[in-house]
């Protein structure tokens, strides 16, 4: 349950900004703003979807900075009323629905902050990809790095070891006396380098960044969907809460991101499937399936990046190579240990989740 989980991170005492009120936009100005989402989806050929908490809340789990959020009511002494297993969760409208537009071309990436694993188990692929801040149904080899997808939550958080060995793949020899640990980031851990890359990239290469579910609080998770901006790119956030970056933001919807999802997928002529126990790696033996990212992957997004970013520079007569320079250093720098710098952490999720 997310109060386990939260209750397993170290002491942490800046949390950020928590229980500010949710605002509604009216129903009418809903079904406009999804209009113009989807004519900048249309638009768009490159783009990325950064989710936070707020699209596992539907699905029976708390966030953390809402109004009900666990550490919102954690400074009450209370705990959340409706907080339901990580194992009992499944994927909502709003997984399904990324899913599918994955598969139609219509979204090109997924970086999430979640640690819940619902992306996962809604069948989506790992290439499409990006979870900055671990999984909890994944443990991790300290000798030879391999992922291990589990067919229940790990007993631990924090990169704590688990009391498992290494069990290699059918193919391949198991790591002598190689440990397993949990996945899950605690508030002092590096983020996962080619997790990290990969949402770096593919958010600075984005003619659209789509945030769900997040405030965009913590860092510097919540600082890569503004990585387009300086090359032409459009941003728009769907959050209840206000985010400190909704000035920046091209589109803001406050309604729940099923919701917007569920009528976007509708004008885009695209199927939300149902939940399919069959397509969730998690039914299947533990350890049976692989979660790592082929370093394949992030040295050919490294080529594309290359090109894309000095094509776009190019468009808005800049200095490519200069600009390209300056996007690495940002790489080097964000690639650092998750540290609140600012009164800032996620939304919604674990927040080592949002």
């Amino acid at each position: 349950m997310s109060c386990n989980y939260a209750e397993g991170l170290s002491k942490y005492e800046n949390k950020g900004v928590l229980g500010v009120a949710e605002i509604f936009d009216t129903p009418e100005l809903v079904e406009e703003k999804c209009e113009q989402l989807v004519k900048m989806m249309l638009a768009s050929s490159h783009t990325v979807v950064h989710t936070g908490a707020g699209i596992s809340t539907s699905a029976g789990i708390p966030d953390f900075r809402g109004p009900n959020g666990v550490w919102t009511l954690e400074e009450k002494g209370e705990k959340p009323a409706v907080n339901i297993s990580f194992d009992d969760a499944v994927p909502t409208r709003t997984h399904m629905a990324l899913k599918s537009l994955v598969a139609s071309g219509h979204v090109q990436y997924i970086v999430s902050q979640n640690i819940d694993g619902l992306h996962l188990r809604s069948g989506l692929a790992r290439e499409h990809l990006s979870e900055l801040h671990g999984n909890m149904f994944l443990e991790v080899c300290t000798k030879c790095r391999r992922q291990y997808v589990r067919s229940s939550p790990a007993p631990t958080v924090g990169k704590k070891e688990t009391g498992n060995i290494c069990p290699g793949t059918s193919a391949e020899r198991a790591c002598r006396r190689g440990k397993l640990i949990d996945n899950i980031l605690d508030w002092e851990h590096d983020l996962p380098e080619n997790d990290l890359q990969l949402a770096f990239m593919h958010s600075a290469m984005a003619d659209l960044n789509i945030c769900l579910g997040t405030t965009l609080q913590i860092v510097p998770s919540g600082d890569l969907p503004l990585k387009n901006l300086k090359h032409g790119g459009r941003l728009v956030i769907c959050n209840l809460q206000p985010t400190k970056h909704d000035k920046k933001a091209d589109l803001k919807i406050s309604t729940y991101v099923d919701a917007v999802l569920e009528r976007v997928a509708k004008r885009l002529g695209v199927e939300i499937p149902e939940y399919q126990r069959e397509e969730d790696p998690t039914k299947r033996d533990t350890y049976s399936v692989q979660w790592n990212i082929d370093g394949k992957i992030v040295k050919s997004l490294e080529k594309r990046y290359d090109s894309t970013i000095k094509e776009k520079n190019q468009l808005k007569k800049r200095c490519s190579t200069s600009s390209i320079d300056q996007d690495r250093e940002d790489l080097k720098r964000n690639n650092k240990k998750l540290k609140q710098e600012q009164p800032s952490n996620a939304t919604n999720e674990g927040d080592l989740n949002s």
